[in-house]
């Protein structure tokens, strides 16, 4: 599981030599953001985020000592990315949910379809981990496992389950219930409406039960007409049921509100205090270390008895633009009066955090604070790190390199193309890479792509340009334009860097033993922006090939 499952000595294979290889000699990141940039003690304090970059939709549960994450992965693949964690602030990641294509089809989904706020949940009547989620091409679905570390099932469909985020509860008393979003009994009476409906579930074999009931309608009373009501998840303590669910809108109106009720069916009562996390009032738009956005949490209790809650925001370089998606934070849960309160009104989250017992950790973190690493691709599989677009053909080999044979497809396309992808995890950044390539027309290339989806993106890398070896940059934000071209000597390998600084990145190149040439200063990179392009992801880096750009 901790390393991708497809295996670099079956995938060349099928391949034949009808295109020119591109080859990857290693991959160069580093991340150095201001934020992140302070004195802390590590046995005690914490950062947030606890996961930087493209880690949005947060769910979590606990089973003895041992804390599970997943996230949202959208149209990659593999699907589902889950960790572990002992303490809730050091995270390292178990693998994928859902690692096989038959588990996960892709076909056709746009870059933001795919799989949508998975949930997981442990139930100890039967010592069963599950995990529910959306595949907006395919429905609701869950698969389960005794051992997430030796691979989950493949899924059951739940098409009694409409809607999106769906979600687990397993009662003291052995009952199951899914809660989730969908469109309001006789239709919406307002644009941005949804209910949360709740549906028994037969855990002994399986399948939902009964009819579903509408258990909220609109939202809560925040706001006359309050707006996609979403992300629910259902818990207990005490006397009480507890439903929280995400509310305003994955924005900057995002929040996170708290119901109540004595029995699973309702009737519900808001807690008057909601929202119980939110960055949408109160606050200085220009203070320092700005996170936006913040909901869609989820809640676990520690053996000791506190409580801790997982959410997302995201941390904008101006205005509601980042390039960086939507992060996972950590935050505690404070209890009055019986209400669970994530954060106080007009309080910002703080980067820097206290909490007992950090344990600490002898492993580099890649998943939060400022860090760099370099990927030689001198292992037997891809690091875990890379992840591919849609379900991916077997298009690559790891020899002295990452050996990409070039497909057809461009990543305008709503296909998998010849493409790995890691995240980008910080606003301050830098991206390295060597190719040898030797394009035979205007229609191969191979270098970067910076992909927010397929109008919204860069390439950067080696073609030809009137029939001349060149380096050549373009930016598209739904019309695609040639930012800056140079020529190049002969055939030699190329080395190509990009950096970042919030909205502008400096593209650069290198032919063999020469210096760096820059390319274009301060470009425009707000088309990564989930704002600017509507999309869901943050933005990826991505190694590519193709013979159809």
């Amino acid at each position: 599981m901790k390393k991708l499952l497809l295996s670099a000595a079956m995938l060349l294979a099928s391949m034949g030599s009808q295109a020119q290889t591109a080859t990857f000699k290693y991959f160069k990141y580093d991340g150095n953001d201001a934020r992140f940039d302070k004195k802390y003690d590590p046995s005690s304090q914490y950062l947030n985020p606890v996961l930087a970059g493209f880690y949005p939709d947060p769910s979590m549960c606990r089973v003895g000592d041992t804390y599970y994450l997943v996230n949202s992965s959208f149209s990659f693949f593999p699907g589902v990315p889950i960790f572990t964690s002992k303490d809730l602030v050091n995270w390292k990641q178990l693998g994928h949910v859902l690692d096989r294509e038959s588990q996960l089809p892709l076909d056709n989904q746009k870059v933001s379809g795919g799989i949508f706020a998975p949930a997981i949940t442990y139930n100890p009547k039967n010592k069963t981990f599950y995990m529910i989620t959306t595949n907006v091409g395919r429905g609701n679905f869950f698969v389960k496992t005794q051992d997430p570390a030796k691979g989950w099932s493949e899924p059951i469909y739940l098409k009694e389950v409409g809607g999106i985020d769906p979600s687990f509860f397993f009662d003291k008393d052995g009952k199951g219930y899914i809660v989730n979003n969908d469109e309001p009994v006789g239709g919406h009476d307002y644009e941005g409406q949804r209910s949360i409906f709740i549906h028994e579930f037969d855990v002994k074999n399986d399948k939902v039960v009964g009819e579903q009931k509408e258990i909220l309608r609109g939202g809560t009373h925040v706001d006359k007409n309050p707006i996609w009501i979403e992300g629910p998840h259902l818990f207990r303590v005490g006397k009480y049921y507890y439903l929280m669910c995400a509310e305003g809108g994955t924005c900057e109106w995002h929040s996170e509100v708290i119901l109540r009720a004595k029995n699973p069916m309702g009737p519900w009562e808001e807690f008057g205090g909601n929202p119980i996390l939110t960055q949408r009032t109160g606050l200085d738009p220009n203070r320092q270390d700005i996170v936006t956005s913040a909901g869609h949490a989820d809640i676990v209790q520690t053996k000791k008895g506190d409580w801790w809650a997982v959410f997302l925001g995201c941390r904008p370089y101006e205005g509601d633009f980042y390039n960086t998606g939507r992060d996972t934070y950590l935050l505690p849960v404070t209890w009055k009066d019986g209400w669970p309160v994530i954060l106080e009104k007009n309080t910002a989250i703080p980067t820097v955090n206290d909490k007992a017992d950090i344990i600490p950790t002898a492993d580099k973190t890649l998943t939060t604070g400022n860090f760099g690493y370099t990927d030689r691709f001198d292992s037997q599989t891809l690091d875990i790190r890379w992840m591919f677009l849609r379900n991916p053909s077997e298009f690559f080999r790891l020899d002295n390199g990452l050996v990409i044979n070039p497909k057809p497809v461009s990543i305008t396309e709503r296909k998998s193309p010849s493409a790995v992808f890691c995240r980008q995890q910080h606003t301050v950044f830098s991206a390295e890479t060597q190719v040898d390539f030797t394009p035979g027309s205007d229609k191969d290339f191979a270098g970067f792509t910076l992909l927010q989806n397929e109008e919204y993106n860069f390439t950067f890398g080696k073609t030809l340009l009137g029939g001349r070896p060149a380096v050549v940059l373009t930016r598209a934000e739904k019309d695609r334009v040639v930012v800056g071209s140079a020529f190049i000597t002969g055939n030699a390998p190329v080395k190509l860097k990009i950096e970042g600084r919030g909205r502008y990145y400096d593209f650069y190149y290198a032919e063999q033993g020469k210096e760096w040439q820059l390319i274009a200063r301060g470009v425009d990179a707000v088309n990564l922006s989930t704002s600017r392009s509507t999309g869901f992801i943050g933005a990826c880096i991505g190694l590519y090939a193709t013979s159809k750009q």
